[in-house]
């Protein structure tokens, strides 16, 4: 579809800019009965016209530069970028959409395609704006204090003065030391030599000499100390001024973003307002992330509830390089972010009927998992995909929880080890308390095996190999992993392919370590394989379902201690 097809701009609303009238004749489709539930959905036609439209134009304008890095050549920061999409009904009954980014774009907050945002920080009459100039000036004032000459002189000297009171202290001390050293050997040498008289003279002298070499120590040790701690209350009294305007710095930086916090006001159908400080102060956190409100979801909603325009389905899509941390494949569609979002599309959305919440429904319904090994103290059970391990926040039907029906005096967890709930495959259960301990110490000293079977879309060019990303969860986007060298936690995988046929690849993975999603973003991320597996969701796409299965278990049954290996083929 090309940018003509979708509209033109003989129809384009002169009344508002920012609407792009949808005209294309494949659009001729029934309304959504609901509005699009935006943390798990399917584009809607409208809105897969809606973004391939605007797709075009991000391909062809020449209004602004901006490198989202999936164009070779190209020059600048690679910076890739969500965007989103809301189709909306003007109160002429006309069908179009609204387009807006998260965060800034081109290092701007407004573009002549896009919304505005829902409070523009960069707007050099508001407050925000000045009192950050504020903060600038101060942070120059800081820069300037620390960086000049008479306070890195002064912290030069008194640096060299500590180093040499150190080791005037150290020398002496030892040559103290070795004076006593020495005395000692010459009284003793004097014992045998000299007369009584003549003795006491020399050992006299000899303490006469221990007190001027200690006296000598400690007067110059003292006149070091107090030419050391000059300088130390010099370079005190200097930095107090840095200490002080940087505590005026984080002061008026806390009531900016609480002035922030307090203005930046979203909408809902209804014209209710509230604020982000109202909006998360009944969240963990207490308080709002940073970048609340600058994502493209909250900009479209604030924007279509000001027009008055009637919203009906929304989408988001990321255009360019994926972050190095993240998966985002280039045009693919996602949904709004948890951690930032959520609260404050609960407000924006309250009053308009939304899609169901998938979260809440049972997966696991008219589902049934075999037990594929049992005897007195243990069973092994093949649970399908789309079934919970163990109960969720909000569905408590799973494994666990029918096996604790199902054995009504078993005692202890049962579940010794947990899969993702959309994972098919092999899962280790104890019928008693001992037993738990015991299986679960194997998984500790990685003595059980697992192996696990994916299908990935591409071809993975090596046979076999490690992968090591370091895992943690995404603060804005739970359950998401990111791959973090900083703060994450180790994750190593060991892989063999299988197959290579038809541009996928079928391979073994056999975690060493066992994180949370590790398999998918070991398969899906660009530093491990770069090939999501089919089904993915979250790091790929999706599918009837996510293609992963633990096929294969291998361990020390805990009373007999012989090898048991169980292995059950996935179906797909």
């Amino acid at each position: 579809m090309t940018d003509s097809s979708t509209h033109s701009d003989s129809n384009h609303s002169e009344i508002d800019p920012f609407f792009r009238k949808l005209e294309d004749e494949r659009l001729f489709v029934s309304l959504p009965e609901k509005f699009t539930f935006p943390f798990y959905y399917e584009p809607h036609p409208l809105c897969l016209a809606a973004a391939e439209d605007l797709q075009h134009y991000l391909n062809h304008q020449t209004e602004w530069e901006h490198n989202f890095g999936h164009i070779p050549g190209k020059s600048g920061v690679v910076n890739g970028k969500m965007f989103g999409v809301l189709v909306v009904q003007n109160q002429a009954g006309e069908l179009g959409y609204l387009a807006a980014f998260s965060g800034k774009l081109a290092g701007k907050n407004e573009h002549t395609r896009f919304v505005p945002p829902v409070f523009d920080t960069l707007k050099s009459e508001g407050f925000f704006k000045k009192e950050e100039e504020q903060l600038i000036a101060l942070n120059r004032q800081i820069e300037s204090l620390e960086n000049a000459e008479e306070l890195i002189n002064l912290e030069q000297r008194f640096t060299k003065q500590y180093e040499q009171l150190l080791r005037f202290e150290k020398e002496g001390k030892e040559a103290l030391k070795k004076a006593k050293s020495d005395r000692y050997a010459k009284r003793e040498s004097a014992q045998k030599k000299l007369s009584d008289e003549a003795l006491s003279e020399f050992l006299k002298n000899l303490n006469e000499e221990s007190i001027r070499q200690k006296t000598h120590f400690k007067r110059e040790f003292t006149r070091l100390k107090e030419h050391y701690t000059e300088l130390e209350e010099l370079v005190k009294q200097k930095q107090q001024e840095i200490v002080a305007l940087k505590e005026e710095r984080k002061r008026k930086s806390a009531l900016l973003q609480q002035k922030l916090f307090d203005t930046y006001t979203f909408l809902n159908i209804r014209g209710e307002e509230k604020n982000l400080t109202s909006i998360f102060e009944f969240t963990a956190d207490k308080k709002p992330p940073a970048g609340a409100g600058e994502c493209a979801a909250p900009k479209l909603l604030q924007y279509a509830f000001i027009k008055g325009y009637r919203p009906v389905s929304m989408a988001e899509f990321w255009w360019g390089q994926s972050p190095a941390s993240e998966i985002r494949i280039h045009g693919h569609f996602y949904p709004a972010c948890r951690g930032k979002c959520e609260p404050i599309l609960q407000h924006m959305l309250s009053g308009i009927p939304t899609d169901e919440n998938p979260m809440e429904q049972n997966p696991a319904e008219g589902k049934e998992f075999d037990i594929v090994f049992e005897d007195e103290i243990l069973l092994v059970v093949n649970k399908p995909a789309e079934f919970l391990s163990v109960p969720g926040k909000l569905i408590q039907d799973s494994v666990y929880s029918r096996l604790k029906r199902m054995y009504p005096n078993a005692t202890g967890p049962l579940v010794v080890h947990r899969l993702d709930q959309s994972t098919s495959g092999l899962m280790l259960i104890a019928k008693t308390k001992d037993i738990h301990k015991k299986l679960q110490s194997q998984f500790i000293g990685r003595s059980i095996q697992k192996r696990y079977i994916a299908l990935l879309e591409g071809n993975v060019e090596v046979d076999e190999g490690f992968i090591n990303l370091p895992l943690r969860v995404d603060l804005d986007d739970r359950p998401r992993q990111v791959v973090c060298y900083e703060f994450g936690k180790h994750a190593r995988t060991r892989f063999e392919v299988i197959e290579r046929k038809n541009g996928f690849t079928r391979i073994y993975f056999y975690p060493v370590t066992g994180r949370t999603h590790q398999l998918r973003v070991h398969a899906a991320h660009r530093e491990g394989l770069g090939c999501p597996i089919v089904g993915d969701d979250i790091y790929g796409n999706k599918a009837n379902r996510l293609h992963l299965h633990a096929e294969r278990l291998e361990f020390l049954h805990p009373v007999t201690w012989q090898k048991t290996v169980i292995e059950v083929a996935p179906e797909f």
